[in-house]
């Protein structure tokens, strides 16, 4: 009799756990109609101006840019765009840092070895750096990293938060009263955290005084072209947007169009409930790599909540990339499975092989996976259009 009751009040409760979150499903708001950053209303021109102008070297003619990040998980596209095509543009000098020596762990794929610790750094150049990235990380409260960007800013750098780095930066006390953006998914968590923040809509980059935010993953690639445009002009930043694959490009964007929706919930639950289909897909890491279209693509498969990307390569080794960072294979191996080896990073600029990966995404697992990434990124992606744009 015990037992039967015992089953009936856990029946009970599962059944009210099942109607609870059918109502929280039911809540949520349908899909929002297609992005489409080209649509969005342009920057007025006195408003790009006044950004390059904030952006403007502090210090020196060739500046310093450090990117910073914790060893263990700190956001791969973040990290590494920035690095890619900064180094691309060859305007400035760029260099990747890490709390601690020894490799650092990206999330949600790949693993780099930093050029330097933030110590090594701050000993070599006691002024600080020009600009201070700070990439999203797996948490917002590290002493070392808070300590050193508070550090950069009373030195004088120009900090910027990249996407969730935001927190980052807040938690060090550099928003308070600061107009700023931040990816859609953690808004809500910045502003509890920082109250007295004032919250920027349609901007991939917001920039108060010399602290700037971008929205979203995939607002790098703009953000790094701005940087290129503010130290070098805009000829120069146009011709490394042709060369990755984005002729158009500035801090328009369509923030009602990325919000928590019943699709994105629902393909994420479903995704991580067919625990049984989860794969690993094997990229070959080769030296001389393009690291932005590695990290794009490599990040892309990862957030699909149905497979991981994994490097691999025939020795221990790390392989040097096209720009300069020295990238660890996950798995020492010389060969993968053929139906789960991804095709290998060719001669596509960045922003067309993160393209080619959202349309595989879709092959492979369907489109509403692949709108699953795309959102994730903060990437508008209109695929009646033939991918994202």
């Amino acid at each position: 009799m015990k037992l039967r009751i015992v089953i009936r009040i856990v029946l009970g409760a599962i059944a009210l756990s099942l109607v609870g979150f059918g109502i929280w499903i039911a809540s949520l708001p349908p899909a929002p109609a297609p992005a489409a950053a080209a649509a969005a209303p342009a920057i007025p021109k006195a408003e790009a101006d006044a950004t390059l102008a904030a952006l403007r070297p502090p210090k020196r003619a060739r500046p310093l840019v450090a990117i910073v990040g914790i060893n263990d998980a700190t956001e791969t596209t973040d990290y590494l765009m920035p690095y890619g095509i900064l180094r691309r543009a060859d305007v400035a000098d760029v260099v990747a840092l890490a709390t601690e020596p020894g490799p650092v762990k990206l999330y949600p794929a790949l693993k780099v070895e930093p050029d330097a610790t933030i110590a090594s750094f701050d000993a070599e150049h006691p002024e600080g750096a020009d600009y201070a990235i700070v990439p999203a990380m797996s948490r917002d409260d590290d002493p070392a990293v808070l300590r050193w960007i508070r550090s950069q800013a009373a030195k004088g750098a120009i900090v910027i938060g990249v996407c969730v780095g935001a927190k980052v930066v807040g938690a060090a006390g550099l928003l308070a009263g600061k107009r700023a953006t931040t990816h859609w998914y953690v808004l809500d968590e910045l502003r509890d955290a920082t109250p007295s923040l004032r919250y920027v809509p349609d901007r991939r980059i917001v920039v108060d005084g010399r602290i700037a935010t971008t929205t979203g993953i995939s607002a790098s690639m703009p953000l790094a072209l701005t940087l290129i445009e503010a130290i070098a002009g805009r000829d120069r930043a146009d011709a490394v947007a042709r060369e990755i694959g984005l002729p158009h490009w500035d801090a328009r964007h369509e923030s009602d169009a990325f919000r928590f929706t019943r699709p994105f919930a629902l393909t994420v639950l479903g995704n991580t409930l067919a625990f049984w289909n989860r794969e690993q897909l094997g990229i070959e890491l080769v030296s001389g790599v393009d690291e932005v279209s590695l990290a794009l693509v490599a990040d892309a498969w990862s957030r699909t909540y149905r497979s991981r990307a994994l490097t691999f390569a025939g020795s221990e080794q790390a392989q040097r990339s096209l720009n300069g960072i020295r990238i660890l294979p996950d798995r020492v191996a010389t060969g993968w499975a053929a139906e789960k080896l991804l095709p290998a990073i060719g001669e596509l600029p960045p922003a067309e092989a993160f393209d080619d990966a959202l349309r595989a995404i879709a092959v492979r697992y369907g489109m509403p996976t692949s709108r699953v990434v795309a959102k994730q990124h903060e990437y508008p992606y209109n695929p009646r259009e033939g991918g994202a744009r």
